[in-house]
């Protein structure tokens, strides 16, 4: 363990993880016969070059197929787990929920906590925190936690500002609790804002579709990641050199470039699947996640410094170890 990290272990720690996008794939190309944009300008100001969005499939579908890879990943069965939570913005129902729906579909035991949570983007890195907080409290060991969105709903595809940004998908990750483990020692906030990037719900005057102020979600994001980092780092009494790999939230590989170039982050110790899924909110770092570790690029005993910012505006970070 390397000198300047805090305690030996993570009280919770990723057991298994999973992640599932839709079929269909919308290009760059695609979307320049729908508005005025080519792909050159969408990747110079986003690093995107295509998305996946549903057709057929729907968000539970999505949040179905993630969780089951992760539950086999991690090598338990259904009835072990102990917490069920699903990080969105756009389930197929308000009411019931989708992690309501999730633990009837994948057989979860009865009498477990089941809830969706919505911090936008940041959703996964919260239910994290909110898992950790269940398991401690009840004494069992699993819970699982999934990111799942289906923006394309919500997308304005005549806004050639926001539809070239985001993407549909699902992560998911089973965790491990030890009453003998310290705390994960996630940071979160927010600063209440409804006008960078707002999305009205029913019953409004609004057409529920995003609406975003780029350029000052931009700035939020340059100021709240290294920040947000800091904090985490402090937390934990430790360096950014002490950490094996860094997952920042998906919403623009500019934004990821200049916080890797500050840190001086080697290429070895940071992802980008942008230009593949777009941003997919709630999804984003859990797919990430799960990507790493099929690809081997994280493993037993890894510690990820996990990073993400959202409409509200929130963001969190966490540092996390996996089993």
């Amino acid at each position: 363990m390397p000198a300047g990290m805090k305690g030996n272990e993570n009280e919770m720690k990723i057991k298994g993880t999973g992640h599932y996008v839709p079929e269909k794939i919308v290009t760059n190309e695609d979307l320049s016969r729908i508005v005025e944009t080519d792909d050159a300008w969408i990747i110079s100001r986003t690093g995107i070059r295509r998305r996946h969005v549903c057709t057929a499939e729907t968000h539970g579908e999505l949040c179905r197929r993630a969780a089951e890879a992760a539950i086999a990943e991690a090598g338990i069965l259904a009835e072990e787990i102990g917490a069920c939570i699903v990080a969105t913005v756009s389930a197929d129902t308000i009411v019931p929920s989708a992690a309501c729906m999730l633990q009837r579909a994948l057989g979860l035991p009865n009498d477990i906590p089941c809830f969706d949570l919505n911090a936008a983007c940041t959703g996964f890195l919260s239910a994290l925190h909110v898992a950790e907080c269940l398991l401690r409290a009840s004494g069992r060991r699993f819970g699982l936690v999934v990111g799942c969105e289906v923006l394309s709903r919500v997308v304005n595809w005549e806004d050639r500002n926001t539809c070239i940004l985001f993407g549909d998908g699902a992560g998911a990750a089973v965790v491990e609790w030890r009453e003998e483990w310290p705390s994960i020692g996630a940071v979160l906030g927010c600063r209440g804002d409804d006008e960078l990037l707002r999305l009205p719900g029913a019953g409004t005057k609004e057409p529920p579709l995003i609406a975003m102020d780029g350029a000052g979600v931009f700035r939020f994001a340059v100021e709240m990641v290294p920040r947000c980092m800091e904090e985490v780092l402090r937390k934990h009494e430790c360096s950014a050199d002490d950490v094996d790999f860094f997952v920042f939230h998906q919403a623009n590989a500019r934004i990821i470039d200049l916080i890797v170039h500050k840190y001086h982050i080697p290429q070895e110790k940071y992802y980008k699947n942008i230009a593949e899924y777009g941003n997919t909110s709630a999804a984003s770092i859990p797919i990430v996640l799960s990507e790493l570790k099929k690809q081997g690029r994280i493993k037993s005993g890894s510690r990820v410094l996990t990073v993400g910012f959202g409409g509200g505006m929130t963001w969190g970070g966490a540092l996390i170890e996996f089993a």
